[in-house]
């Protein structure tokens, strides 16, 4: 138990130590963001498939494909609806809209993208957590140190943004803190509840999946390929997702 929960925390505080970078890197030339973007899309591409979506495949059984299939679109789904009423989010942040009318899109897409990077981390979470519920600590070891890996460059690439957008330090800190801490809880519930989570990990898997493949496509390529460096980030994706196959392949 011990051994879990020392998990749990590491894998939700790698986001944290993600967000520490971010802060201390906050102001980062379009080029080179564009370029930790593109590598952070990479790794997110090479997690939403290889991590979430294969798993999901393999854990579903019989009918693991189709399982699969509706996870990926319903998780679409539920973030393209999400972006319909977005716009009370902001609420969140702690941004008046009246001062910042110009600037309401951008900040929305931002909280929608870290609304996105909180939602995938619970079935991450419990992924994470129902490992450990095998006989094989290796194999769950290995799985929640690829998550934290993961989970680092995530939490770097929410910070420029926020605070660029006028969000305040200390409500960029406690948005990125939570996105770790669903990780947590995803954690300890997988865990403790291996049976209902063993039985809804296929669709929880394909449905973070399918929201961080929105958000892929929707916002962070589009953001990486507008500011004329869309060729550095093109190779910085590819480096990214290379990086997570190697080290889903070797490790």
């Amino acid at each position: 138990m011990q051994l879990v929960l020392l998990t749990a925390l590491g894998v939700g505080g790698a986001t944290v130590l993600g967000a520490l970078i971010g802060f201390l890197f906050k102001k980062v030339p379009h080029q080179y963001n564009d370029i930790i973007l593109g590598f952070a899309a990479g790794v997110m591409l090479a997690a939403a498939v290889l991590g979430l979506i294969v798993p999901s495949v393999e854990y579903g059984g019989e009918h693991g494909v189709l399982i699969t299939v509706v996870g990926i679109i319903c998780g679409a789904m539920f973030l393209n609806f999400l972006d319909r009423f977005v716009p009370h989010l902001h609420n969140l942040a702690g941004i008046d809209s009246e001062q910042h009318s110009q600037s309401m899109d951008q900040i929305n897409k931002i909280l929608l993208f870290v609304t996105a990077i909180g939602i995938h981390n619970l079935p991450e979470g419990i992924a994470a957590g129902v490992s450990f519920g095998t006989d094989n600590l290796s194999d769950a070891i290995t799985v929640c140190v690829g998550i934290a890996l993961q989970n680092i460059p995530e939490g770097m690439i929410i910070i420029a943004p926020m605070l660029a957008a006028g969000i305040s330090k200390k409500r960029t800190f406690l948005l990125a803190l939570s996105t770790g801490f669903v990780e947590v809880i995803g954690t300890l519930f997988g865990y403790f509840a291996i049976t209902i989570a063993s039985f809804i990990l296929p669709f929880a898997l394909a449905f973070a999946g399918g929201t961080m493949l929105y958000v892929i496509s929707d916002e962070m390529i589009p953001e990486t390929h507008s500011h004329g460096y869309e060729r550095g980030a093109t190779y910085s994706l590819l480096i990214g997702f290379c990086v997570m196959l190697l080290f889903d392949f070797y490790i």
